[in-house]
């Protein structure tokens, strides 16, 4: 059972984060990143399940600059909700929740000692992504179906760190390609990743949109979060090559 906590970020801006420990010591940690719908039970069984496989996890409330507490469904009204917070923290000044998401990465290597890695859904997967390109301190990054970026402007950025990105099949365009990021599937083999653009796309076959969120529209597949994936990227960062 994880706990609410407080972090501060550079600019002395505090937010809450939900940290869910391993019952030993940490095998690295991980950041997870919420949808529009705040650090609610999906996000939140997302933290329990790495802690479960012995990973320390850490999901910032990534509202809280704009409104906190904020733990929302999945009705109609609660999506109107979300995306008017979510463009409310969009216009903030840079760095905005970036420096959040930074102040997590920093608690989340001190609590555990070990390599950090971050993981987020549709506009957790784009602030995912964001982090990879822009922040410090992380070893790999899984965005899941990251909304807006395959957007020029966010495809023109280049990570600094190991990427899987994860889109449904039907997000990608007729060549397989992630609509503007610079990396094709088939192209993109693992050993790839220790070299820029370090990103490989894995398109999820006949599943739609948001196939990883087993709060509205759960995948029997899918449940269990991807430690496979991430750790083992964490694991090739940690033998020399971050």
């Amino acid at each position: 059972m994880g706990q609410l906590i407080a972090i501060t970020a550079a600019d002395g801006s505090s937010c809450s984060a939900y940290l869910a420990e391993p019952a030993g010591r940490p095998r690295g940690a991980v950041v997870v990143l919420q949808e529009i719908f705040g650090v609610n039970s999906h996000i939140r069984a997302v933290a329990d399940g790495y802690a479960a496989e012995g990973y320390l996890a850490l999901a910032p409330a990534t509202f809280d600059r704009v409104k906190s507490g904020v733990e929302l469904g999945y009705t109609d009204a609660d999506m109107q909700a979300g995306f008017a917070l979510k463009l409310a923290v969009e216009a903030l000044p840079a760095p905005g929740v970036l420096a959040d998401i930074q102040a997590a990465i920093d608690e989340a290597a001190r609590r555990s000692g070990g390599k950090v890695g971050i993981v987020g859904y549709c506009w957790g997967g784009l602030l995912t992504w964001r982090s990879a390109c822009g922040l410090q301190g992380l070893a790999a990054a899984v965005p899941y179906y990251g909304g807006g970026m395959t957007t020029p402007d966010e495809a023109a950025r280049r990570p600094q760190c190991p990427v899987l990105a994860h889109f449904a099949e039907q997000e990608l365009d007729s060549d397989g390609y992630g609509r503007g990021l610079p990396c094709r599937p088939a192209r993109c083999r693992a050993a790839q990743l220790r070299r820029p653009p370090r990103l490989q796309l894995r398109p999820a076959r006949r599943l739609a949109p948001a196939f990883g969120c087993t709060g509205a529209r759960a995948h029997a597949g899918l449940l269990r979060p991807p430690s496979g994936l991430i750790f083992r990227l964490i694991s090739g960062a940690a033998a020399g090559r971050s």
